[in-house]
């Protein structure tokens, strides 16, 4: 079909759903209005739904086919004849063969990538890296990206969520606007042969002038390095545009959205953008802002998609609109493994991955990756369990780093997550941001006769009652997590929770005080030490200005 003939350079390069739409847009503005081009959407998008069935019908067909693919080119590497890998080498084969890794353990073979060493870890030279830093306080990462990557993960992952929101709003106009895309604020840079930057900065670096011109705001700002700068000419630029969708994360979207509110002195967007139809969301967890997004998007049209995606890959999206539940992409470019979060503290850990076949619905695993971009057995850092096995889909609970683990409760991002929201529900409150701690006896607990968790909220709507708020909050977490109820009896082990409630911009001045102002830092919201905490509980002491 010539009107989706997209020159093979672009197809090459677009990376997320975000650029998906964005394409796709421009064309709709050409046509706009025009059944024929109604019915060309509506048959490309069937098109690609019967394609989705195919590997949702045959999961580990998928799966075990793309191993096969790539264990000649696995077997053809510096990295591969390492581990002594053969191009007939099975999954069984494959898993005793090679390790799992964490970044560190494979930064030099990456950085002999990004120095033009051919046949590394990949058949062909790959000239992109996503620099990530992955948590707010990491050193940063260069995560490799092959064409073959941005041809079988990123685009195809972003035609089949188009196909599925196609599916389930058939009536849906988002191609006639623009979406305004928040993204990072670093710029691209070059060693060699080689270029990297902010996954956005990647993006955007490689959209043809004719797509450039459907997105919101321009490259010149969108790849400004100065965030609060940045920040202020992107208000200026689409406040007065025709915004149809949104794609960001949620914390610092919410931070543009509420200047450009204070700019035209409104209470939503209800007059501002009439016709803004979903926010594409991703990179942390969504509840604890959807009732600040609730109270700026009135409409109850409007509608919200979460997305799985990362530098490392696109895992997963949002396939039901009644359902929060991820659909994992088995045919994608991302073979799959699994570890047991049970194990985790175990020395034997990084050999108990098993692949998609053995998982099961309600464990928590940390997520193993093997791309077309040369990571083998790559452990991201990231939690999820299941919910369905047919499909699999899942839902995303945290960082293997992020947790708490103080007392033996075994606390992850999830449950804390549910448990604000629950208390949010019971004392009309919204929460804008938090992060929680442990506090030993040692550490000042006063009259608390055991150790407890210290959390830091900051609010949007400060609940009507802050004791209630509290009672709930730990209530939550005690029906949701055994470890933990069982260290709260009695306050034995753990005493109730304490609060702080953050002044405004508390943790925005501590991003701003690290040098980590833009779209792709989050704060780490669970911490088993007090470093971070201890750093916000410093600059509530202090005036803002200082």
């Amino acid at each position: 079909m010539k009107l989706f003939g997209l020159r093979r350079y672009y197809l090459a390069e677009v990376k997320t759903v975000t650029h998906v739409f964005l394409s796709l847009a421009s064309v709709g503005i050409i046509f706009q209005q025009n059944m024929i081009f109604k019915k060309m959407v509506s048959g490309y998008f069937s098109h690609r739904r019967k394609k989705i069935d195919r590997w949702l019908k045959s999961p580990m067909e998928a799966q075990y086919e793309m191993l096969r693919t790539w264990m000649p080119i696995l077997a053809g590497t510096e990295y591969g004849r390492q581990y002594q890998a053969s191009s007939s080498d099975d999954y069984v084969r494959f898993a005793q063969k090679i390790p799992c890794v964490f970044y560190e353990d494979i930064e030099p073979q990456i950085e002999a990538c990004r120095q033009n060493r051919p046949e590394v870890l990949w058949h062909r030279d790959i000239r992109w890296f996503a620099k990530s830093s992955g948590t707010t306080n990491a050193k940063s990462k260069f995560i490799p990206l092959s064409h073959q990557t941005i041809r079988e993960n990123h685009l195809r992952a972003g035609k089949d969520l188009l196909a599925f929101y196609h599916e389930h709003h058939p009536d849906s106009k988002m191609l006639w606007g623009k979406t305004l895309r928040l993204g990072g604020s670093h710029e691209m840079y070059r060693e060699g042969k080689s270029k990297y930057g902010d996954l956005s900065a990647i993006l955007i670096e490689h959209l043809p002038y004719w797509i450039e011109r459907m997105s919101l705001p321009s490259k010149e700002i969108s790849l400004m390095p100065e965030w609060e700068s940045k920040m202020g000419r992107i208000v200026h630029a689409v406040m007065d545009r025709d915004i149809r969708v949104l794609a960001g994360v949620p914390s610092w979207m919410l931070i543009l959205l509420r200047e450009i509110l204070k700019e035209k002195n409104q209470q939503d967007f209800s007059l501002i953008w009439p016709h803004a139809e979903v926010y594409l969301h991703g990179g942390i967890q969504f509840r604890p802002y959807q009732g600040s997004y609730e109270r700026i998007f009135p409409h109850s049209n409007f509608r919200y998609v979460e997305i799985y995606n990362a530098s490392e890959g696109f895992f997963a999206f949002q396939d039901q609109p009644d359902s929060k539940d991820l659909l994992l992409l088995l045919d994608h470019g991302v073979f799959y493994e699994f570890i047991p979060m049970k194990y985790w503290e175990d020395a034997s850990a990084l050999r108990q991955a098993i692949p998609l076949e053995n998982v099961k619905v309600h464990e928590n695993y940390a997520l193993v990756i093997t791309t077309c971009s040369g990571l083998y057995r790559y452990i991201i850092g990231d939690t999820v369990r299941f919910t369905s096995l047919a499909p699999h889909r899942i839902r995303i609970t945290g960082r293997t780093k992020l947790y708490i683990n103080a007392f033996g409760e075994e606390v992850i991002i999830e449950t804390t997550d549910t448990a604000v929201a629950q208390a949010c529900r019971v004392t009309d409150a919204v929460v804008e941001e938090y992060t929680v701690a442990p506090r030993y006896i040692s550490e000042g607990a006063g009259d608390h006769k055991a150790g407890c968790h210290e959390w830091v909220i900051a609010f949007d709507r400060k609940p009507r009652d802050l004791e209630k708020f509290k009672l709930v909050l730990d209530q939550t977490i005690r029906n949701l997590n055994s470890d933990y109820d069982a260290k709260r009896y009695k306050n034995m082990t753990l005493s109730a929770p304490v609060i702080h409630v953050a002044p405004p911009r508390l943790f925005y001045r501590w991003l701003k005080q690290k040098g980590k102002l833009g779209g792709q830092n989050k704060i780490p919201k669970l911490n088993n030490n007090r470093e971070f905490l201890n750093e916000l509980l410093d600059l509530i002491k202090k005036p803002e200005d200082v």
